[in-house]
């Protein structure tokens, strides 16, 4: 845990994070004027699909293209919260249409929204008030494999076992 949250360690596979260049990651987002002039430099058709994110260590939401992986736009990093994003654009300002924890690289809880709804905030960033997607993720306790639960059924797609109630996607935490 930091002093803000559960920090997540990456837990997906090797290559993506092997690829991670020191300097890298997402665009640090700290302001609505950051974003509006990070969103700017966008091609047209970007801002109509999520965008991958993640929420740093440090508290601050970081930015990268959709087909980017969570783990390079952390920089290799530990985080707080990953997942997708979608923003529209009302009036003057602009704020969260959709947002999940869906990171299969991270497999952050959905209790880490917390730490999203700061992020945002903190940015100046209209948000709704939760995930508008939540992703459950378990690792099974039998065979080691990573699940996404599905309507409540707490059973391992892989193996049929028992998956715990309670998020255990890190097996060093």
């Amino acid at each position: 845990m930091s002093a803000r949250g559960r920090s997540y360690r990456y837990v997906g596979p090797v290559e993506p994070k092997t690829a991670v260049r020191p300097g890298s990651g997402g665009c640090r987002i700290s302001s609505a004027t950051e974003f509006g002039g990070w969103v700017a430099e966008r091609s047209a058709a970007e801002p109509a699909e999520p965008f991958t994110f993640v929420v740093g260590t440090d508290g601050v939401l970081r930015l990268a293209p959709r087909r980017s992986e969570h783990v390079a736009c952390a920089g290799g990093a530990m985080v707080l919260s990953a997942g997708e994003i979608g923003f529209v654009r009302e009036a003057d300002w602009w704020a969260v249409s959709e947002v999940s924890n869906q990171s299969t690289g991270y497999c952050p809880d959905v209790t880490s929204w917390s730490e999203v709804a700061r992020a945002l905030d903190d940015a100046g960033l209209g948000r709704p008030s939760g995930f508008t997607h939540e992703v459950v993720f378990r690792r099974c306790p039998g065979c080691q494999e990573h699940n996404i639960v599905r309507e409540d059924d707490f059973i391992c797609v892989f193996c049929g076992r028992d998956l715990p109630e309670t998020w255990n996607v890190d097996p060093a935490v």
